[in-house]
């Protein structure tokens, strides 16, 4: 039961666009169809963009749990086999995947883990249901040494918990960022989109030696911090219980090895150093 890492070699890329995809509920009636499926079209037309499936991606109410069963759209069966149609233009993008509390409901209920089927039915290999670590690498020339790819470690989860103000959704990501080492955090689960960077300061092994003095230096390591979007409208209990309408946006998490179109050739690239922009 160790804890592994999946490693994702992109090719010869320049830069990368990475789309942490989660929350589409499909099943629930306020389900934004349209706009996942837009995205999906979009991300299959891009040579550089890349997805990771976070979760929710099924409504699955059960007699049992939260959620309408009669109004929902078709059986969580049916729900699992449409979202896999929905994902196979884009199968061979898709780095990594984990599940959501919505698809845990049939877990607990019956032990079947409907997140492992779509995983299957695409051809993802890197499936983990707790949370998914990845090693991206791509292009070379990494702080200017030749034949040296960029790396990016990522880590993403569904995330936890009712929260309801953007501060407290937000800190959800903060807290992960102590539990494991990666450049990327994403989390789902809240609706709301956030990027926040935050820095750590590492020693550098390498030491120098002046006036008698041995001493190192430290190196800042910045992490982003990603609360990604729902493709689900305002409606339903998410209204009647006071919660804030989700944000639809989507975050694109740009990493540049040499130039990325939303950033210009201007970057340092040898810094190697993740930006995230927020794309509608």
């Amino acid at each position: 039961m160790e804890i592994k890492w999946y490693p994702c070699d992109l090719g010869d890329l320049s830069w990368v666009a990475l789309y942490v995809l989660s929350d589409l509920h499909y099943g629930n009636p306020y389900s934004d169809i349209k706009r996942w499926n837009h995205n999906l079209e979009y991300v299959a037309q891009q040579p550089n963009s890349f997805v990771i499936l976070n979760g929710d991606l099924c409504e699955s109410s059960l007699r049992t749990s939260k959620g309408d069963i009669y109004k929902q759209v078709g059986s969580p069966q049916d729900q699992r086999d449409q979202v896999i149609e929905w994902l196979k233009p884009v199968k061979k993008k898709i780095l990594g995947m984990t599940t959501g509390n919505h698809e845990q409901r049939i877990w607990k209920e019956a032990g079947i883990d409907i997140s492992e089927d779509i995983a299957k039915g695409v051809g993802v290999t890197n499936y983990d249901p707790e949370g998914i670590w990845l090693n991206l690498k791509f292009s070379t020339g990494a702080n200017r040494v030749t034949g040296r790819p960029y790396s990016y470690w990522v880590y993403t989860t569904h995330g936890y918990g009712g929260a309801r103000t953007k501060g407290g959704k937000a800190v959800k990501a903060e807290r992960l960022a102590t539990h494991i080492r990666a450049d990327i955090y994403g989390m789902s689960h809240d609706h709301e989109v956030n990027v926040a960077p935050l820095v750590r300061l590492d020693p550098n092994p390498k030491t120098y030696e002046k006036n008698g003095q041995r001493y190192g230096h430290a190196e800042a390591h910045r992490m982003e911090l990603v609360k990604t979007n729902a493709y689900l409208k305002w409606g339903g209990y998410a209204r009647s219980g006071g919660f804030s309408p989700p944000d639809l946006s989507t975050p694109a998490i740009l990493l540049r090895g040499e130039d990325i179109p939303w950033v210009g050739p201007h970057y340092n690239s040898a810094l190697c150093k993740p930006e995230v922009k927020v794309q509608s």
